[in-house]
Formats: structure tokens, sequence, C-alpha cells
């Protein structure tokens, strides 16, 4: 099984468990995430929802390449991108928090995952970045788009993005995109940094993120999302990109 979803007493947890491929995300990942927030959505007793990866090498590693890297005009990518970025905004838009528990680095749409997150708990050793630049394309599933909602300053997102390279967990930390920053255990971490919340009824979480969730609505967030992976689908079938995937593919090998 590529996922887990584990449910304790309302705390949802699911774990990208792929972790010979860095975690990174197949068809499979992205039903199963589609499926643990149809449950939670479902589940009324769900409290918080948490997103995190196996081992502590990586969170995750965007899409996986090497089943991805088939798709290669804008029609296509764009029934990739749209999948997962549809995804990702009904995870965004969740009623209750939710939390990235980044174990490990978090590069291209694993950055992205993170960030539609409501908070990143990133380890001391981690790195992040959205590295889509380097293959000719943008962030694809709406993470672009969330970063610039995640109240870092206009200048450090944006550098973010067109930097294209992980940052370590201080810079994640000085830039705004890391909530906090743990060493040792990450479910030690994660039990001490929701300890206040699991006290306030969950009617309170949920009345506090539909404030969030008005704004969103009222500045059009869902287009802002879909225009994203447009564009991104619209640079996936350019031979720029083509030509970056493949380079990176040999030095894989």
């Amino acid at each position: 099984m590529d996922y887990e979803i584990i449910d304790r007493q309302g705390v949802v947890t699911f774990t990208i468990k792929r972790e010979a491929k860095r975690n990174a995300i197949n068809n499979n990942v992205m039903n199963g995430l589609r499926e643990a927030i149809d449950y939670v959505t479902a589940n009324e007793q769900s409290k918080v929802f948490i997103v995190t990866g196996s081992g502590d090498r990586s969170f995750c590693s965007g899409g996986d390449l090497s089943e991805f890297h088939r798709l290669k005009t804008e029609v296509e990518a764009y029934e990739m991108l749209s999948k997962m970025g549809a995804i990702l905004y009904d995870l965004a838009t969740l009623d209750i928090p939710t939390i990235a528990l980044v174990n490990g680095t978090a590069v291209g749409g694993g950055c992205e995952i993170a960030t539609a997150c409501d908070f990143r708990l990133v380890s001391a050793h981690a790195k992040a970045g959205f590295i889509q630049g380097t293959l000719a394309i943008t962030s694809g599933w709406g993470g672009g788009t969330y970063l610039f909602e995640r109240g870092l300053k206009y200048d450090d997102a944006l550098k973010m993005l067109i930097d294209a390279k992980p940052l370590d967990a201080t810079q994640l930390l000085k830039n705004g995109w890391a909530s906090y920053v743990y060493e040792g255990d990450k479910w030690q971490s994660l039990i001490d940094y929701i300890q206040n919340l699991s006290l306030i009824h969950t009617d309170v979480h949920k009345a506090y993120k539909k404030m969030l969730l008005r704004k969103w609505e009222e500045t059009n967030l869902y287009d802002r999302v879909f225009a994203e992976i447009r564009t991104c689908a619209n640079l996936w079938e350019r031979e720029a990109h083509h030509e970056a995937v493949a380079s990176f593919l040999n030095k894989s090998k």
C-alpha cells in the first residue's frame, strides 16, 4: 500500500508510504489523499488532519516523474494536474485545522502539498522548495497560489518560487513558510504542537476556518488555482520541459 490513513480520536493522519521513491506522488497516492479528505469531510468527529511521509528522509518529492513523464501534451498534463489540484483545493478548504508534518525534504509538488495546509511543522534537518522551475514549468497543483495566501512577504514568496531551490529549516522559519521547526521525534513534536488546540471545541476551529474560507470565496481562490494549473499544463507540453525531464531522469539512473 502506497499510503496509510489512521484516525486517533479525531486526529486523522495521512502518511505517504513510498520511502524508496522519496514519497513521490503517483495515482495511488492521489486517490488515497482523496479518500482521506473525503473521510474527514464526512466524519464530524474529525478534529485535525495531518499529512506526512514515511521515514525521515522525505516528506514528499513531488510527482513521480518515472510515472508522469509519459504525459506529453497540454491536455494530458492538465488531466493529471487538475486531478491533484482539485484534491489540494479540498485540502486547503477543509473546515478543520490541517498540518503538514514535514519530516524530510519537501520539494516540487511536495512543497505544494505542505503549502496547502494551515500549518507546517518542519524537521530541523528538512529542506523545502518549489523546484519546478528547474524543469521549465511552474507549480501546477495550486501551490504558488496558496503560497501567496500564507502570510509570507510578497518578495519572500516570489523569491521562493523563482529561485526554484530548496531552503533549509532555518530559512523556512525566517521567511514564514515554516510554522515551527522541531528536533527529535516527529510524533511527540506534533502532540506538543496541538496540545492547546485539542482542548478547544471543534466548532470553534470550524468557525475560524470559515472566516478564511469566506475571504477565499470572495477573492475567487478556486479560479486562481485553476488558472495556475492551466499555465503549468501549457508549459508542460513545451520542448524545454521535456528536455529538462529527460536530463533529470538520465542523471537519476
